[in-house]
């Protein structure tokens, strides 16, 4: 192996995107080294680039998935665009797309259309629905897929009027997590079969995945969770309790042998432990309200230090409820050395290492492109001339 071969070196992905879902999987193809041409619109580009202005200047959702990409502007609709998309697919090992549903192929850019011309081209269709039934054509956002996909029903207060949307886009982040292992199985697929082949990704199947425990818990028409807030909805106590300081502790409890040590340990009341009331996890979470008023009466005569010591003192799982800036500073990934600089538009920005940590390479971490930033450069490497390139960008082409 050469020094910090990267697992996706030599590889080319062609994408068609814009918002999260898709972004989120080619930045982490990038990350393992993979050539992303990010194609955007001329003039606007992926319209997740004017969502906010919070990062000085840049927008929060695209600084966090678009780093070590290169920007192409192309106005696909505009008949030149073809000639540049087709030159550059024939080099490509993978196409990924959220355009809206039937747009790609109504380009001529259908699995079916492509793999004739580029037998190895790997193509992947993100979409709301996915392909066919009823909700095919349905227009699809984060939101809406939380809560077609049941998400919104378990999540947020007891009341009808409060349920919560997750507070990151938790159904285009589960679409581009099933993309990007999606593409690195496809591109195994291809090592055996020397072909391409086609992912069909939806945010609602992807997101109702990760409903499986809830689903399965309403199994045969049985109730399903109750929305429990912070805490958790069939086991108890789990969740977060107030401090005498004014401060919130979160804690949770797995089995009984935990549940003595809190009562004896934390608590300093070993005989609740065998109180018929709470006597299993069924029971404490049947008089969930009875127990949490005793624990709050016993955690009001304490800090929230307090609290953790004693918690950690009785080997109970605890953390302390941070906000955005507590994450930012949290000691942990400063220890691990978690963070690194990429560069912007905006100058050098804080980026999060890859979580998947591997010991034989170092992921790229390359800056987060400007718009067009890299039309010139890929249109030289295409073989278009100066000139040639000066007309393109006068017809709106780029």
């Amino acid at each position: 192996m050469t020094a910090n071969q990267r697992p996706l070196d030599g590889i080319t992905v062609v994408s068609l995107e814009h918002a999260i879902a898709a972004p989120f999987c080619t930045r982490q193809l990038a990350d393992l080294g993979a050539r992303v041409i990010k194609i955007e619109r001329p003039g606007a580009g992926d319209f997740a680039r004017g969502y906010d202005e919070r990062v000085r200047g840049l927008a929060s959702h695209f600084v966090w998935t678009n780093r070590s990409k290169e920007s192409l502007t192309l106005d696909l609709k505009h008949d030149a665009a073809g000639d540049i998309l087709d030159t550059l697919l024939a080099d490509a090992d993978v196409l990924v797309q959220n355009l809206a549903p039937g747009a790609a192929a109504r380009m001529g850019l259908s699995f079916e259309a492509l793999h004739e011309r580029f037998p190895r081209l790997i193509v992947c269709d993100i979409s709301g629905y996915g392909e066919g039934g009823p909700y095919e054509k349905k227009k699809a956002y984060d939101l809406l897929i939380q809560s077609e996909g049941g998400f919104l029903s378990v999540t947020g207060g007891p009341g009808e009027d409060q349920m919560a949307k997750a507070g990151c886009s938790i159904a285009d982040i589960s679409a581009g997590m099933y993309a990007y292992s999606g593409i690195l199985s496809a591109l195994l697929l291809r090592g055996k079969t020397g072909l391409g082949s086609r992912i069909d990704v939806s945010m609602l199947e992807s997101l109702v995945e990760w409903m499986g425990y809830p689903m399965y818990y309403a199994f045969g028409g049985a109730p399903q969770p109750p929305r429990a807030g912070a805490a958790h909805s069939t086991i108890y106590p789990y969740g977060p309790f107030p401090t005498g300081d004014g401060g919130t502790v979160m804690l949770g409890l797995q089995n009984e042998r935990e549940w003595a040590a809190f009562c004896d340990k934390v608590l300093l009341t070993p005989e609740l432990a065998t109180d018929e009331r709470f006597s299993a996890n069924f029971k404490r979470s049947e008089n969930r309200d009875v127990l949490r008023q005793i624990i709050v009466d016993r955690f009001a005569q304490m800090s929230a230090e307090g609290v953790i010591q004693r918690l950690e003192d009785a080997q109970i799982a605890s953390a302390r409820v941070n906000d955005m800036q507590g994450v930012w500073d949290h000691p942990q990934l400063k220890a691990r050395d978690s963070w690194r600089e990429v560069d912007s538009p905006a100058g050098k920005l804080p980026s999060l290492l890859p979580p998947a940590r591997n010991a034989a390479f170092t992921p790229r971490m390359d800056a987060v492109p400007g718009l067009g930033q890299h039309s010139q450069g890929i249109l030289d490497q295409l073989g278009y001339s100066a000139e040639a390139i000066d007309s393109l960008r006068v017809r709106g082409v780029i």
